[in-house]
């Protein structure tokens, strides 16, 4: 499976710009939407997943399953499956049954996924979230869509000026 040579860029400032990315995704969701999530230790990967967490309406808080490996969630309008496979093998992940969730009635949400690449969907957004600028706050995510569904997403969100 080989990436798209395209990606649409996000620069976030805070925590508040980053919220606003999820939102403007959350609203796209539908049953079986894939998020997967990359990036260095501590560049936002479980900022941005609190941040679609709270967009879909999940109530409580939303830490990383950095030991659990998958926590699932019931948000307002669907469920949330938040994963972290940072720890597991590609022979692991295979065990989990992840297809479950991939195809499932919710939304998937992967940080480190490019640990089990083999493993993902053809059809999914992959995001990569790297530090920017010298104030320590600053993101910039890197969107990059698989399929269709997720390319229109993007050029919706490039036409109303947030990508």
């Amino acid at each position: 499976m080989t990436a798209p040579a395209y990606y649409y860029s996000y620069k976030s400032g805070n925590t508040e710009q980053t919220g606003a990315l999820a939102a403007a995704l959350a609203v796209r969701f539908v049953p079986g939407t894939v998020i997967t999530l990359d990036g260095d230790l501590g560049a936002g990967k479980t900022t941005f997943s609190q941040a679609v967490a709270k967009a879909i309406g999940v109530k409580g808080i939303v830490n990383s399953p950095t030991f659990t490996l998958i926590k699932e969630y019931e948000g307002e309008s669907l469920p949330f499956y938040h994963m972290d496979v940072y720890r597991l093998s590609l022979d692991e992940a295979d065990e989990l049954g992840l297809d479950d969730y991939f195809y499932g009635d919710g939304v998937t949400l992967i940080e480190w996924s490019s640990l089990i690449e083999e493993l993902l969907p053809e059809e999914r957004l992959s995001i990569t979230i790297e530090h920017c600028g010298e104030g320590g706050q600053e993101r910039m995510f890197r969107l990059i869509p698989h399929g269709n569904t997720y390319i229109q997403w993007c050029e919706q969100l490039k036409e109303n000026g947030i990508l």
